[in-house]
């Protein structure tokens, strides 16, 4: 047995007073561990009959595979052999609701679970929540049964009654789940709820669901449609596809196209700029500073798991003739990030104050790299330019992700497990011998978003001037 963690009745009264102590808006009484059967609850089959458009969204998201999830199932053996056994209701209250609120879990090894229990988050889990009692560690009040509670106030009652709950259209729902706090010393193991509560987004009444339920992927977009095959069309139908950043896991089990989601969604996370001398002699010591903000999340980045996800940004300087004159943050044969300046993640410690990655060990927190919303950070790399240089240099940066060290998957689930590394955001700069002429020194531009719908406007309101021209011309003439 490793860490302080207690055991038994006093782990439980402890998560208990956590849960009365929550938020308390849409606050009821949180469901216990064996108050349903399994039985209770309808598999995902009988509802994507007439919501099949929702359905083909969740199938293979993370959601659908919250239980399934190797890493998870490898993980949460570990944590529960080092505390005995304290923390299978706590990490599966969230991965396998069903199965908690049925009394399937313990034991930790699934023997005693439903096939239905195995869906993770699945729809008429989701659908049945009738309340919460408050944010973190799962505060879910779920009512199984004929009435399906949603974000509409006036659906109409089909193969089942409808009810509306405004739970549903706020951060407090995601919440229940996305922020985690250990039960037994209050640490804040994920922060994701917490670090948009105090950002500029929930000021300005941004929910998760505007970015992580819309196509827009970073920002909200309208996604008109219908719930069902037979509810009224409406301007925006929630998607549920809800994808993070995770790339490693949707991909074994076939969901290629929710790892491609989660890459545009990183891409869109972040962006930077680089500031580099545009010319240098022989023997000069350059700088370069690098910025990186925080322009597409309204949490953290990373977040969730946070001691475990690598965020950094490598930095390659080479000249005309492909030499290498400087590396930071590459990665060697075996996986290991080489010499990277910084790593952005959470740092956490055990009982000895030592480096910990697993959060079920951690009692404090040793440092925090992320980035928070719109925030701004920058590095600052350095070298001295060989005289055997050839002009021009290249200097090229690249912000890179993945969702866990090869270090640790390799030791979970095997070395034939290659954890994808996504590029975020790429620029370079070039630097010059002081000789070129300044007409003949340029610069990579750097790409920018334009404003949506703004080139449509440009082309139309450019036809219209030329229009104008040419009727102005033809009757002078």
């Amino acid at each position: 047995m490793r860490g302080n963690l207690v055991k038994g009745s006093l782990f439980f009264a402890i998560i208990m007073i956590l849960f009365i102590s929550a938020n308390f808006a849409n606050a009821t009484p949180a469901t216990q561990a064996g108050e349903f059967s399994s039985e209770d609850f309808d598999y995902e089959s009988k509802c994507r009959q007439c919501h099949a458009i929702i359905y083909a969204d969740w199938e293979g998201t993370m959601h659908f595979n919250a239980y399934l999830d190797p890493f998870y199932l490898e993980e949460v053996k570990i944590a529960s052999d080092d505390t005995d056994g304290a923390l299978d209701e706590f990490c599966s209250r969230c991965h396998t609701p069903i199965g908690v609120v049925s009394g399937e879990i313990p034991p930790i090894d699934g023997s005693e679970m439903s096939d239905i229990s195995k869906l993770g988050v699945q729809c008429d889990f989701c659908h049945v929540v009738s309340g919460s009692n408050g944010t973190g560690n799962a505060p879910f009040t779920v009512t199984p049964g004929e009435t399906k509670w949603g974000p509409f106030n006036d659906s109409r009652d089909a193969y089942h009654k409808s009810e509306y709950l405004e739970l549903y259209t706020q951060s407090e729902y995601c919440g229940m789940c996305h922020q985690v706090i250990n039960p037994v010393n209050g640490l804040v193991i994920d922060d994701t709820y917490s670090t948009w509560k105090e950002s500029q987004y929930a000021e300005e009444d941004v929910v998760c669901q505007d970015c992580h339920m819309t196509e827009g992927i970073t920002e909200f977009k309208a996604n008109p449609g219908r719930a069902s095959s037979s509810a009224p069309k409406r301007e925006h139908i929630s998607s549920h596809d809800i994808v993070g950043a995770n790339t490693l896991i949707p991909p074994m089990f076939g969901a290629d196209n929710v790892a491609e989601m989660a890459v545009e969604r990183l891409q869109k996370a972040a962006t930077m700029e680089v500031s580099a001398p545009e010319v240098a002699s022989a023997g000069d010591e350059v700088l370069i500073d690098v910025s990186i903000t925080n322009t597409g999340a309204g949490h953290n980045i990373p977040t969730g798991v946070s001691e475990i996800r690598e965020m950094w940004l490598e930095v390659t300087v080479t000249d005309a003739n492909g030499n290498s004159i400087y590396n930071a943050g590459n990665v060697d044969i075996d996986g290991n990030i080489v010499d990277a300046k910084q790593i952005y993640n959470n740092i956490l410690g055990d009982s000895d104050g030592k480096e910990t990655k697993s959060f079920w060990l951690a009692e404090s927190i040793l440092e925090d790299n992320r980035i928070g919303p719109k925030e701004t950070v920058t590095e600052q790399h350095s070298f001295v330019l060989p005289e055997n240089a050839v002009y021009p240099v290249t200097v090229e940066t690249a912000l890179k992700y993945r969702s866990a060290p090869q270090e640790l998957i390799d030791k979970l689930l095997g070395e034939e497990t290659e954890v994808p590394i996504v590029d975020m955001n790429e620029m370079s700069a070039i630097i010059y011998d002081p000789s070129t002429p300044a007409d003949e020194r340029t610069q990579p531009e750097p790409e920018s978003e334009s404003t949506p719908g703004f080139g449509i406007f440009a082309t139309l309101m450019v036809l219209g001037i030329t229009m104008y021209i040419f009727k102005r011309s033809k009757g002078e003439n």
